[in-house]
């Protein structure tokens, strides 16, 4: 009797607790996948988000994208203008 309220319990314990999600927001724009894997807006400058995009399975590092001045800024510091159709322009017209 008690070997079956335990493997009850177990059960009951096992619907209950919920794991944490990972969804990615994706979106297909001229043949290409473009996934949202992590972002966060800028407290500071609102026009800004740094975000960690996967394209076609390849996942960029994080970078900065600045939707005021349509330019991204890459972890080497350098900056670059938002490609046409391209992750920037999707992050910005999303958010």
């Amino acid at each position: 009797m008690g070997k079956w309220i335990g493997l009850l319990g177990l059960l009951i314990l096992s619907w209950t607790v919920a794991f944490p999600a990972e969804a990615s927001v994706c979106h297909m724009i001229k043949d290409h996948s473009i996934c949202i894997v992590s972002i966060k807006r800028s407290a500071k400058y609102y026009w800004q988000y740094r975000a960690a995009v996967s394209i076609d399975g390849v996942k960029r590092p994080v970078e900065i994208y600045n939707c005021r001045d349509r330019t991204r800024i890459r972890q080497d510091g350098m900056v670059v203008s938002f490609e046409p159709d391209g992750a920037g322009e999707f992050i910005c017209s999303f958010f």
